[in-house]
């Protein structure tokens, strides 16, 4: 097999939290009058929280305090958590399980890479909270994609190089930091056809195979 470990990006890859983070973003677009729609939420996929708040706050007309920005992340992100506790193992699909499940018995380490802060929340949510070797996410890194820091953090935790790792990404920022890194890159929905991928799927299954050859 040429990969020893795979590295998934969290949501959008292994579930979908997007719903609720745009739910979370718009609520305090709403109370601050700032225009927030879905295609801000959408340039948001793969940033860091503080960046993600730069985009809603860029059609503001009022110039905040960094102070006032943290209190900002921090009032979205304590909606975003009440709104993740509705999530649950449902939020697994069977493919991404059964899929995991295959990867896992082919020996492969498998891993999380991903800039939010809530990934272990997240997984404890979905039944996943003990299945990753390790997860490199928002609680260890200082550089959000495109920088390659959480992808190479999580190559470390597994004891492995990145030319043996696969990264499975939904976001260009995503494929962006697994190339910088020196990743191969598995690139599903908002990404799949991005260039720079070494792999474009059509499933998620599709690792299955991939990681066979």
């Amino acid at each position: 097999m040429k990969y020893a470990g795979i590295i998934f990006d969290l949501d959008g890859v292994i579930c979908s939290t997007d719903e609720y983070h745009y739910l979370a973003w718009k609520a305090l677009a709403d109370r601050l009058n700032i225009p927030f729609g879905r295609e801000d939420n959408n340039r948001q996929r793969g940033v860091s929280r503080m960046e993600s708040l730069e985009v809603v706050l860029e059609k503001s007309p009022v110039s905040y305090s960094q102070e006032e920005k943290i209190a900002f992340a921090t009032e979205k992100n304590d909606l975003y958590r009440q709104l993740l506790g509705e999530m649950g193992e449902k939020d697994l699909s069977a493919e991404v399980k059964d899929t995991l499940c295959a990867l896992r018995a082919m020996g492969l380490k498998l891993a999380i890479g991903s800039s939010s802060k809530n990934t272990p929340f997240i997984l404890d949510r979905i039944g996943l909270g003990s299945f990753f070797d390790a997860i490199a996410d928002g609680n260890c890194i200082t550089h959000s994609k495109p920088h390659p820091e959480v992808f190479l953090k999580a190559a470390e935790m597994i004891g492995l190089d990145p030319s043996v790792c696969l990264v499975v990404e939904d976001a260009k920022a995503g494929v962006e930091a697994a190339v910088a890194g020196g990743f191969d890159c598995a690139a599903m929905g908002d990404a799949k056809d991005d260039p720079r991928a070494t792999w474009h799927l059509g499933s998620f299954a599709d690792l299955v195979g991939i990681a066979r050859a």
